[in-house]
């Protein structure tokens, strides 16, 4: 029987990588963006409320999820950036990016309980949003989780870059749809 090399992602991986990117991206937009900018007595911010905090706990649950299936199912070697230095840091990046995502969905979910959020914003309890959300301590882990990922994602989108115009190696292969041996 033939040995055969990994070279691409479990389905399944690329699929929650691709899909996380896209809600991730619009989380760190709805709040970053569109709710940190508006009144907390404007009425539609409640409903941006329930849009945001309805995605956070979707990305928990399909980072805990990723996080299963990245342990549990067969890799491609690891990437070689032609440098230890930057193979190190990728490592570091890419597991920084597993407990950013999640630690900010739970600094989310402990500023919805400490401001009474749930029944605000899901059971419509018809009580005013809090005057100024930073008063709670989550609040700003929150926020700084928030710019950490920031970093992060730019860290992670620059490699991607380095290797596929530098190094020109091929590496986003294997997070994309294919066979996955060779």
């Amino acid at each position: 029987m033939k040995d055969l090399t990994m070279t691409r992602y479990h389905p399944a991986l690329i699929t929650l990588h691709w899909l996380l990117a896209a809600m991730i991206m619009l989380a760190l937009f709805m709040g970053g963006i569109f709710l940190s900018g508006m009144p907390n007595d404007d009425p539609s911010k409640v409903f941006g409320l329930r849009g945001h905090m309805t995605f956070g706990i979707a990305i928990l649950a399909l980072m805990l999820v990723r996080l299963v299936v990245r342990l549990r199912s067969k890799k491609p070697p690891r990437a070689d950036a032609g440098n230890p230095l930057l193979n190190s840091i990728s490592v570091l990046v890419h597991w920084a990016l597993y407990i950013s995502v999640i630690a900010m969905a739970l600094s989310g979910l402990a500023l919805a309980i400490a401001a009474g959020l749930p029944a605000i914003v899901f059971g419509g309890s018809g009580d005013p949003l809090p005057v100024d959300f930073l008063i709670y301590p989550p609040r700003m882990v929150h926020g700084l989780l928030a710019n950490v990922l920031v970093v992060l994602i730019i860290a992670h989108i620059a490699g991607f870059l380095y290797h596929q115009f530098i190094r020109r190696d091929g590496l986003f292969r294997r997070m994309w749809f294919g066979d996955r041996s060779v």
